[in-house]
């Protein structure tokens, strides 16, 4: 028997399962964007300790690997235990692995005649061939969902798309048309090209008569993708800011590519926010002109704005004052689609807070608000006034803004200072910023894990804690 050959086997199936678990990990997170994880990942010592480290020690010696496999193991194992985003074995993951098997296999047949380091190319060539095979799968999936629109003569489709406000603005409209139509929206936060073109394929029902989109982009063109697949006869275009500005470098090119969405074949109409720095004209409407006065407060919203030549008072349930614009953009597209301002009046109402934007989880014995999927400047700023006038003692929990400059954060800190009395920071990438930044009292976490035990030691009955943009771990 060979033993030899049996521990180099060993060690090559070894290292290829730990480092195609990580690496795969890690692109899921990221959409399975290569770029992302090489250019944009939070926590590049990652990739150090578990791709490069093993790797290195592989090379160096594989005899010397399989002594330190199973602490590596148990290192790798309780990372992953701690994420509060774990893998999630979805086709495409199980695929990569198959792929991945069948490499190592190849390399473990082949081993007496090449160098045995070549074998720590397998996870990679395995995203390689995965890669090549999505983009197959894709096309294919791809023209089925443009036929099925095609073959939908009376389906009106609505694009929504914006820095921030988008997955809130298709929700508010849905709940505003859903009476007098046949209404569908893209579920959750789903709003890339192929999440939609899943969401055509599988769950729009041929007798809608109303389809709601929501388009989200991390670089040039990604709206335009989506654009020409749906070609919408409706558009919403909401505030224009510095979210995702890591992916985009300048507002302007964010402003750019939200704007390839009236770049539509069958467009009528579509309704804008000023700062898409559009003027008005037959087919564009500036909507957040039309607001006169807004009331936000813990109890509700109430707001004022323009319509049909006259001035109309509306009420939500909803809080935080930027809602009012979201609102506003809903209520004229309803109007633009014939429902009554009596009509809209009534059902603005009924209209439920969406899930993790300004969400009141209780008001006793702690008055909590989760806004975990709040994660832009002008919202969070505007979420904290809110909580500005609460009586008893105010909590923030945050990891800050993700994915901007160091300028939004610092801009953020001096509004938390006049807004809260503790300030707990979750994400290590803006811990030293909100540090020298923040004057009030402040905990900064060095693991998120830690939060639970954190908050019942230092709330109390009486407290507002507000969830702010709540950034998984890997940020």
């Amino acid at each position: 028997m060979n033993y030899e050959y049996i521990g180099l086997t060993t060690a090559i199936f070894a290292l290829s399962f730990a480092l195609s678990f990580y690496l795969i990990t890690a692109l899921q997170w990221y959409s399975y964007k290569i770029e992302r994880i090489c250019f944009h990942f939070s926590k590049p010592l990652w990739h150090f300790y578990f791709l490069l480290l093993p790797s290195l020690v592989f090379a160096y010696s594989y005899k010397l690997f399989l002594l330190l496999f199973l602490p590596f193991c148990l290192i790798l194992f309780i990372w992953h235990k701690k994420l509060d985003k774990k893998l999630v074995f979805t086709k495409k993951v199980k695929l990569f692995f198959v792929f991945n098997g069948l490499f190592v296999l190849f390399f473990a047949l082949i081993i007496k005649d090449v160098d045995y380091r070549f074998s720590i190319l397998a996870p990679f060539l395995a995203l390689f061939i995965l890669k090549i095979y999505s983009f197959f799968e894709a096309r294919y999936f791809y023209k089925k969902a443009k036929k099925k629109i095609s073959s939908m003569k009376e389906l009106q489709i609505i694009l929504i798309t914006a820095s921030y406000g988008k997955t809130s603005i298709k929700n508010f409209l849905y709940d505003l048309l859903k009476d007098d139509f046949l209404a569908y929206k893209t579920p959750r936060s789903v709003n890339t090209l192929m999440g939609i073109v899943q969401d055509i394929n599988e769950n729009l029902s041929s007798d809608s008569e109303i389809y709601i989109a929501e388009a989200g982009a991390r670089k040039k063109g990604d709206i335009l993708e989506i654009t020409k697949l749906l070609n919408p006869q409706l558009c919403i275009v909401g505030e224009i800011g510095s979210s995702h500005l890591e992916y985009f470098k300048n507002k302007e090119n964010i402003r750019k590519t939200k704007l390839e969405a009236l770049s539509s074949k069958r467009l009528q109409k579509a309704f804008l926010h000023s700062s898409t720095k559009e003027s008005e004209d037959e087919k564009k409407l500036i909507y957040d002109t039309r607001i006169k006065e807004v009331k936000a407060s813990l109890d509700g919203l109430c707001f004022k704005m323009s319509l049909d030549e006259k001035e109309c008072e509306f009420k939500a349930s909803l809080l935080g004052e930027f809602n009012a614009y979201n609102l506003c953009a809903c209520i004229i597209c309803a109007r633009y689609l014939g429902l009554s301002v009596d009509e809209i009046q009534k059902r603005l109402k009924n209209v439920k807070q969406v899930e993790h934007r300004l969400q009141i989880i209780s008001k006793e014995p702690k008055f909590i608000i989760d806004d975990g999927f709040n994660g832009n400047f002008s919202g969070m700023s505007k979420s904290y006034e809110l909580c500005k006038n609460y009586e008893g003692r105010r909590v923030l929990v945050s990891p800050g803004i993700m994915e901007v400059n160091d300028e939004e954060n610092i801009k953020l800190a001096k509004i938390i200072n006049k807004c809260f009395d503790l300030a707990i920071i979750t994400s290590h990438k803006n811990a030293e910023l909100f540090n020298k930044e923040l004057s009030i009292e402040k905990i900064i976490l060095k693991d998120k894990n830690e939060l639970v035990d954190t908050l019942a030691k230092v709330t109390q009955n009486g407290d507002l804690v507000l969830f702010s943009n709540d950034a998984p771990n890997f940020m």
